[in-house]
Order: C-alpha cells, then sequence, then structure tokens
C-alpha cells in the first residue's frame, strides 16, 4: 500500500530527485515549494518532511503550524545547517532532523522508522476519506458508522491494486491484467461492472465517487 508524503522544499534540483526516489519507492509525494497552503495539503499524509530554508515562512514555523493542526502527523526536518542549536530548535516539534547532504537511503530509512514509530507502517490504518483501511488485517471499515465493509475477492483485489498505486491513474489495461492476470480485450466489460459494485459498497454516493475516480477514456484512480 503506498503511504503519501508532503515535501516541502523550495530548490527544483534537489525536490526532483527526492520525489522521484520516494515516488519509486511507492510513496505518494506532494511536493511544494514553500509552506503557503501546507496544511491544507497534509490532510490525508501519513508523514510531512520539511526543508528549513524556505521562501516566506520558514520550515521551524511551517512544522510547528502543521504540528497544531495534525498533531500526530511524524515530521522529518531537512537542513544544510548542521548547528546543534538548529537541531534543538527543530527537534522542539519535529520527530526527526536530517542534515543536507543526504543519501537517498538514509532518508528512506528514517521515514520507515518513522512511520511504524507512529502506527502507520504497512500493517497500520490508512484514513482514506470516510474509510479506515488495515491492509494487515485485509479489512476496511466506515470510520463513521464503524462498519467492515465486506467486498468480494475480486473487488478486494481491485481495490488493493488501486491503492498501491494511490493518485495514480491505472489504465484498464493494467488493472485487468494484474488482477486476472490476463490480457485486456478492448470492449470487456468485466472491470467496469465490477467497479460499479465496487463503488456501491466503497460509496458514500456511488453517482458522485470520492473514492475510485474515473479518468475518461484512461482508466481509474485513488485519490489519497
Amino acid at each position: 500500500m503506498s503511504f503519501t508524503l508532503l515535501y516541502i522544499e523550495d530548490d527544483g534540483d534537489i525536490g526532483s530527485v527526492v520525489s522521484a526516489d520516494l515516488i519509486q519507492r511507492n510513496y505518494a509525494v506532494r511536493w511544494l515549494r514553500s509552506g503557503e497552503g501546507a496544511a491544507e495539503q497534509a490532510e490525508g499524509c501519513q508523514l510531512a518532511i520539511l526543508d528549513v530554508m524556505l521562501p516566506g515562512l520558514d520550515g521551524f514555523t511551517v512544522g510547528q503550524r502543521l504540528k497544531r493542526a495534525y498533531p500526530k502527523l511524524p515530521i522529518l526536518m531537512l537542513s544544510a545547517r548542521s548547528s546543534i542549536d538548529d537541531k534543538l530548535q527543530g527537534l522542539q516539534f519535529a520527530d526527526d532532523y536530517l542534515t543536507k547532504p543526504f543519501h537517498p537511503e538514509e532518508l528512506a530509512a528514517r521515514i520507515e522508522v518513522l512511520l511504524r514509530r507512529t502506527g502507520s507502517s504497512a500493517s497500520g490504518e490508512l484514513k482514506l476519506k470516510h474509510l479506515s483501511v488495515y491492509e494487515g488485517e485485509n479489512r476496511i471499515v466506515h470510520a463513521e458508522s464503524g462498519e467492515e465493509i465486506l467486498l468480494t475477492g475480486k473487488q478486494f483485489q481491485i481495490f488493493y491494486y488501486l491503492l498501491r498505486h494511490l493518485n495514480q491513474i491505472m489504465t484498464k489495461e493494467q488493472i485487468y491484467e494484474a488482477v486476472w492476470g490476463e490480457l485486456y480485450m478492448e470492449g470487456d466489460k468485466t472491470l467496469m461492472v465490477h467497479i460499479r459494485y465496487l463503488r456501491e459498497k466503497l460509496e458514500i454516493d456511488p453517482a458522485t465517487p470520492q473514492i475510485i475516480e474515473t479518468v475518461r477514456g484512461v482508466g481509474y484512480r485513488v485519490r489519497g
């Protein structure tokens, strides 16, 4: 299952490299160039990565505001400033502090540690709109009513395939071939029928789906 990370970095070169590496590791990344809109973008994220030196509000200020808005959101600070005073300032609210330059493997390892520590590891809970998804237990629960949503085998496979590619548009061919293990034949309505039944179970209003989005002429995606 993919987890969504909020990443705030104003340097385009560094941001591109780090984002690409994290996406390759199956994370969904919301990359911002400044702290503007950070609180809104943090909703639904499992972790925030903040550079200290940002245009406008600095990373310390942005991080403190995020922690107030989302007390359980783990925050990892990044900075080229290695002085002990800077680290202590960051660690007053952040959960970890990594000095630049760093190796992508170290960043990935620290992210995984923070996710495990906060119960957001692969076997933990993923909040998705009105759903609580527990991949390790193969359970989906309606967060408001507390009722468990039971899926058929194929519905389960389709939904979890889309979850593993959270926020990515997956073609009908990709989904069908991953779930059924056969080549997709143009015009086959099997997947469409399964998506319709899946929406009837997962969506508050299947006519206006908020979980499984149709991308016309391409396929489907689940938004985090």
